[in-house]
């Protein structure tokens, strides 16, 4: 049951192939170019190296958010294209939980950062319990010295990842509760998104490619400031 991951939420540009029991290829690039001109690059050569044929694959998944919306929109056009092309189901996930795979433990918890600009975070809690990865602060948008002090009064130590972590060092240093994983631990891994998938694939868990948007949570800065200009028109 060979799946196709891909993860553009960010500026790593990444692709993977696995199957339940093993991961087969995957491909991370930290960007020079815009995603839009590497991201079949990267698909083709995982497949290649994965020794698979497109036709082969049983399923496409991919980071619909939040994130980059620029990135989130290549990734997701992307892959309903695959989708239909190939007709084959479309899976969707949650980018927090795949940043939140990075780090399974039953006494420490994963703290997710992702910028959301104007010094917010999207931020989410996670943890195990009985076992299973569960959100416990879901993914919202606050102000990051807010999500920091989430982190200080958990019951545990929280790993803190995205790529928000390596921008904002200083800030999160200044918290005693946070732990800071290696530097590839920080960003996404279409792995996780490949792993995150296949338990949906197996239970018929599909997206519809038709209605299927990327999840901002927040508006865009261009929208913000179209409807600000608008209010001062009326």
């Amino acid at each position: 049951m060979p799946i196709l991951a891909i993860d553009t939420s960010s500026i790593v540009s990444g692709a993977a192939v696995a199957t339940a029991e093993r991961l087969l290829a995957e491909i991370i690039v930290q960007l020079k170019k815009p995603q839009s001109e590497v991201l079949m690059e990267h698909i083709e050569s995982v497949l290649k190296m994965a020794h698979l044929k497109k036709e082969e694959l049983t399923g496409i998944a991919v980071n619909i958010g939040p994130g980059s919306f620029t990135g989130l929109r290549i990734g997701l056009v992307t892959a309903k294209m695959l989708s239909y092309s190939l007709n084959i189901p479309l899976i969707a996930v949650d980018g927090g939980e795949a940043l939140a795979l990075h780090h399974l433990a039953e006494k420490n918890y994963t703290g997710v950062f992702i910028d959301a600009q104007k010094g917010n975070a999207y931020f989410a809690l996670w943890g195990l319990k009985k076992g299973r990865l569960t959100p416990l602060i879901p993914m919202q948008v606050m102000p990051l010295d807010e999500a920091l002090k989430n982190c200080q009064e958990a019951d545990y130590p929280v790993i803190a990842t995205g790529e928000l972590v390596q921008r904002q060092r200083e800030a999160f240093e200044r918290y005693t509760n946070i732990i800071f994983p290696l530097p590839n631990q920080l960003m996404p891994r279409p792995s996780n998104i490949a792993f995150a998938a296949i338990p949906k694939l197996k239970n018929g868990q599909f997206d519809n490619i038709m209605d299927l948007e990327p999840y901002y949570i927040r508006r865009s800065e261009a929208e913000e400031l179209w409807e600000k200009r608008q209010n001062e028109v009326k």
